[in-house]
């Protein structure tokens, strides 16, 4: 059950920090609004809440002296994931600090950028919150005033990682992972609820198909070559020849 539980707790935590870090890559494009600003702002404080939930749980798990040595061995990797995942959180939380200084919305100091994203953000910050609709606060000032905020979430998040190491001592590199790396991608089964988007794979042609092609493309090189010495034969007989008449 505590298997199960930090799984589907992490698995929040991915979702919401992809969000963010889709979130941040409108920063300073023309995409970028107060609306944006204030998805990064909500998107972010909901990580937050899910990265210390899931510090709280594994930590509990990972002082057990009682549980098994294969239980042990699952709880660890989780926490090598959740760590990944809070190094992706504070770098991107700092990306967005550098970007919104650099691009504040109420006092422009540069035009924003045509990236080629267009349209509204809405939709991915509705599914970091897991709301069907974003409700907006009407707060004229939020890209300047929240930057302050920002800077202090850095540095508790930091913190908090630093604590991390502290009280889990957990060897990333004596990690096994369960899985080839990209094996998820091969896999036919649709993303679950809790992604950002849904990945399609297209299927492998069949083998046969794929050996047929083979086949076909070595028989016009075999063709090609006869052709080609077919052509020096015939030239080198009409040499002779014109050679002997003169």
């Amino acid at each position: 059950m505590g298997k199960e539980e930090c799984k589907t707790m992490l698995d929040a935590l991915n979702k919401v920090t992809a969000c963010y870090r889709h979130l941040v890559i409108a920063l300073g494009s023309t995409s970028d609004s107060q609306n944006l600003r204030e998805e990064l702002k909500k998107t972010r404080k909901k990580a937050q809440e899910l990265a210390v939930a899931n510090r709280t749980k594994l930590t509990t798990l990972l002082k057990d002296k009682t549980i098994s040595k294969d239980d042990r061995a699952e709880y660890e990797r989780l926490w090598v994931l959740f760590s990944s995942s809070m190094d992706l959180l504070e770098v991107d939380m700092k990306r967005s600090l550098e970007m919104a200084q650099e691009f504040p919305l109420k006092v422009p100091t540069r035009h924003l950028i045509q990236t080629g994203m267009t349209g509204s953000t809405s939709t991915v910050a509705a599914r970091a919150m897991s709301v069907q609709n974003m409700k907006y606060e009407a707060d004229s000032n939020i890209d300047t005033a929240d930057l302050k905020d920002l800077q202090s979430e850095i540095t508790q998040v930091s913190q908090m990682m630093e604590e991390m190491e502290m009280k889990v001592q957990v060897a990333p590199w004596a990690v096994v992972a369960k899985q080839e790396a990209g094996a998820e991608l091969k896999s036919n089964m649709s993303v679950g609820n809790s992604s950002v988007g849904v990945i399609s794979i297209c299927e492998e042609e069949p083998k046969d198909d794929e050996g047929g092609g083979t086949r076909e493309g070595g028989s016009t090189s075999i063709g090609a070559v006869v052709v080609f010495f077919a052509i020096i034969a015939v030239a080198l007989v009409l040499g002779y020849l014109v050679i002997n008449m003169s």
